[in-house]
C-alpha cells in the first residue's frame, strides 16, 4: 500500500495509470481490482494511509498541544518537515493529488476538496475554542484565521513541491504566526 500511496503522492490521481499500479505493486490488474474494487478505492486507501502517518500531523497537533498557538506553530513546522522530507514525494498528497480532474474523476476531486475543507474546519473549531477559553481576544474571527492557516498550509505544499528548501519554508513561520499573536490574549 505504501508503494501505491507514494505513486499517487508523487504523480497525482490521474498521473497514475492502472499499468503504473500493476508495475508499482507487482500485481496483475485483476488482483488489484479484486483487492480494492477500483483505482479510486485504492487511492482512497492510499490517502487514509497517508493521513494515518505523514499527513496526520495536523490532527495530532490539534489533539496534543495545550494551546491553539502551539498547535498552529507545530502544524506549520511539521508541514514543512513532511512536505520537504528527502525520502518522500514533496508537498502534501491531499493538496496536490487531484486539484484538477477530468469529468470522469470529478468524484475524486470533490472527495479531496471535502477532505481539505474538513481540515480547515478542524482549525476553525480549535480557534473557536481558543476564543471561548480566553486564549484569543474576544471578537477574534476564528473562521478568517482558520482560512488563513489552511491557505498557508496549502501554499507550503505547493512551494515544497516546487523545490523551495526546508530552511526557507521554516523561515516564514515566525511571520505567519504574527496573525495569531496579534489576537492573542496573553500578556506580551
Amino acid at each position: 500500500m505504501a508503494k501505491a500511496r507514494d505513486a499517487f503522492w508523487s504523480r497525482g490521481y490521474e498521473g497514475v495509470s492502472m499499468a503504473d499500479l500493476v508495475s508499482t505493486l507487482g500485481l496483475a490488474s485483476a488482483r488489484i481490482y479484486a483487492a480494492f474494487g477500483s483505482k479510486e478505492a485504492l487511492f482512497r486507501e492510499a490517502v487514509a494511509l497517508y493521513d494515518a502517518d505523514e499527513g496526520g500531523f495536523a490532527t495530532r497537533a490539534l489533539a496534543e498541544e495545550p494551546s491553539a498557538l502551539q498547535a498552529i506553530e507545530r502544524i506549520l513546522r511539521e508541514a514543512v518537515k513532511t512536505y520537504t522530507a528527502k525520502d518522500r514525494p514533496q508537498g502534501c498528497m491531499v493538496v496536490s493529488a487531484a486539484t484538477n480532474c477530468t469529468s470522469d474523476n470529478e468524484s475524486v476531486r470533490e472527495w479531496l476538496a471535502d477532505y481539505r475543507r474538513r481540515r480547515t474546519t478542524s482549525l476553525v473549531e480549535r480557534l473557536e475554542r481558543a476564543v471561548a477559553e480566553g486564549e484569543l481576544k474576544p471578537g477574534t474571527d476564528p473562521r478568517m484565521l482558520g482560512d488563513y492557516y489552511a491557505t498557508v498550509l496549502h501554499g507550503l505544499s505547493v512551494q515544497a513541491r516546487d523545490g523551495v528548501p526546508k530552511k526557507r519554508l521554516l523561515a516564514i513561520i515566525p511571520t505567519v504566526m504574527q496573525a495569531v499573536d496579534a489576537v492573542s490574549a496573553r500578556e506580551s
